[in-house]
């Protein structure tokens, strides 16, 4: 058969694939139509943006608390890790007890240094175990261990700083369940609340071990309230972007986020609201990109709201080409491999007779 037949065969055997295949197959799914640019006036946009609502608190948000005022409930009784100020009078100048500005911090054993002989019991060295006594006690220890050293000292005990705070203060990440933790304090639930409600809910929480707690809650990672960019993959699968709202973001802003489009994006594309428009139909605005890219037209240059979604559309010629590209491929690879089978054949035949010849 010579090559010219070949080519003939071929086209026929494909012609009788695509139209046994039917038309269907190269057909592809295209975006329902917009409704009419009917977008209300109201709708914020790049030159008149609005302000988001008051932040309602849901996972995975993480807040900041601060603690203002945690001042412990009496008696109050040492934890590893508090801060107390000690001060003496009536003992030698050369064993001072006490006077460390920045005071004396118990240890994770519940033990506190205070140096010289107050450390000792006898010739023993035994730091006084602090954890677990308040103030009024630490007291009459230390003034019970001077009293070795000294006639008649008097020793002051006041407490800086306690351990809880740090359990309090710091960042918090809201779970699944909506709460948050506390440490040894426990956990609160704070899905559903603005800022303040949970500030309150937190104060509330804390009463039983402060006398009347107060904390200051801010948002520190607003990861609750997001956005979503999707773009059309021409056959190839679509592409969904999550992204969070800061407050102000715009449709240029997400493309922004994205890098530009894609080679395989049109510049047909649209912002889908959650809800209904004022007929009561989906919520649809379509966006001009060419006239807020080229001309500076901000009328569809709409500002990004908490759910919304920018769909951008897919390239029709891209597509085409790429159903088309999967429905040759199979073919194409189908006759390479029976091209290559004949050629081997063919190869390996002629490779015998020249043997057979050069034996003969």
């Amino acid at each position: 058969m010579t090559n010219r037949s070949k080519h003939v065969s071929n086209l026929v055997v494909l012609s009788l694939l695509v139209t046994c295949c039917g038309c269907h197959v190269i057909r592809w799914k295209t975006p329902e139509p917009l409704p009419p640019c009917g977008v209300p006036a109201s709708i914020p946009k790049e030159l008149s943006k609005a302000s988001l609502p008051e932040y309602v608190i849901e996972p995975p948000d993480v807040l900041t608390v601060s603690a203002v005022d945690l001042v412990p409930r009496q008696p109050y009784r040492l934890r590893p890790l508090d801060t107390v100020q000690i001060q003496a009078s009536g003992v030698p100048e050369d064993t001072p007890l006490g006077g460390a500005p920045q005071g004396y911090t118990i240890g994770f054993d519940g033990t506190i240094v205070v140096g010289f002989d107050y450390d000792k019991v006898g010739e023993e060295y035994h730091p006084i175990q602090a954890a677990g006594l308040t103030l009024a006690e630490l007291r009459a220890e230390l003034e019970q261990r001077a009293r070795s050293v000294a006639r008649a000292p008097q020793v002051w005990v006041t407490l800086v700083s306690i351990a809880s705070q740090q359990d309090v203060a710091g960042e918090h990440l809201v779970a699944p369940d909506g709460k948050v933790t506390l440490g040894a304090y426990g956990r609160v639930c704070v899905v559903g609340m603005t800022i303040p409600e949970a500030r309150a809910a937190i104060e509330a929480h804390l009463m039983p071990h402060f006398e009347n707690p107060k904390v200051s809650v801010d948002v520190f990672g607003f990861n609750s309230k997001v956005y979503y960019v999707v773009t059309q993959g021409a056959g190839l699968g679509d592409g969904v972007f999550r992204l969070p709202v800061k407050g102000s973001e715009t449709v240029l802003d997400a493309v922004a986020e994205l890098q530009g489009l894609t080679a395989t994006s049109s510049l047909r594309m649209w912002v889908a609201r959650p809800g209904f428009n004022q007929s009561g139909g989906d919520q649809v605005m379509p966006v001009d990109w060419l006239g807020i890219t080229q001309r500076g037209d901000v009328r569809t240059n709409y500002q990004l709201m908490p759910g919304d979604r920018l769909y951008v559309a897919e390239d029709k010629l891209v597509s085409f080409d790429t159903r088309l590209a999967k429905i040759f491929s199979p073919v194409e690879r189908i006759f390479g491999v029976t091209l290559l089978g004949t050629q081997t054949g063919n190869s390996m035949a002629t490779y015998g007779s020249l043997q057979g010849g050069i034996v003969r």
